[in-house]
């Protein structure tokens, strides 16, 4: 079901897509300034809808995690289109878990429920397919480096995803800085490469 048709494919009324636009743009603004574990009635309130809209549209946090995250991938597509261009595996690598781990800081607490999400494989959660589609890229750069002799063949994709969130995790934090995430970065890369 897309965000414009309903369960019957038929479109949705106009008051409907406006609730729902009006939803995801309240919650990037709250997640954006308060993380992940904003109020979801303040964000229905922000958005002049009462919480049973929200929950009719978005019916878990997760949910509406998922849907505001795939509203924000356009930059991450982006940057996947450019380091396509890139002729390097290995330096094509490095920018994915960059592009990756820059994705994953967008929210203050984002990367604990995507961990979740990834280690759990729950069918059932939202976020459990974005966080496959991105373990999947990961393994296509890994794949590519390792045939170019760069990454060692114990390497997956899945072990780098994990290695992009928890940086991300601890530059949310705000417990260390720049210099400490560069050598944390360069520790992880000597651990991957050939």
């Amino acid at each position: 079901m897309s965000a414009t048709s309903g369960r019957q494919g038929r479109p949705l009324r106009a008051d409907v897509q406006r609730n729902r636009a009006a939803l995801l743009e309240a919650a990037q603004r709250h997640f954006l300034t308060y993380g992940v574990g904003t109020s979801l009635e303040a964000v229905a309130k922000e958005a002049g809808v009462g919480p049973g809209t929200l929950y009719r549209h978005f019916p878990s946090r997760e949910a509406l995690l998922a849907a505001v995250l795939q509203a924000r991938s356009e930059e991450l597509v982006a940057r996947q289109e450019d380091i396509a261009r890139l002729g390097d595996a290995s330096e094509a690598l490095e920018q994915w878990l960059r592009a990756m781990e820059d994705y994953f800081s967008a929210f203050s607490g984002l990367p604990e429920p995507l961990m979740a999400a990834a280690r759990a494989h729950e069918p059932g959660n939202p976020l459990t397919l974005p966080c496959e589609t991105l373990i999947t890229a990961t393994e296509g750069y890994v794949q590519a480096a390792q045939r170019a002799g760069h990454v060692r063949p114990s390497v997956q994709g899945y072990d780098l995803f994990l290695a992009a969130i928890s940086v991300a995790w601890i530059k949310g934090t705000g417990a260390t800085g720049e210099e400490s995430l560069d050598r944390l970065r360069a520790l992880i890369e000597s651990g991957y490469q050939a």
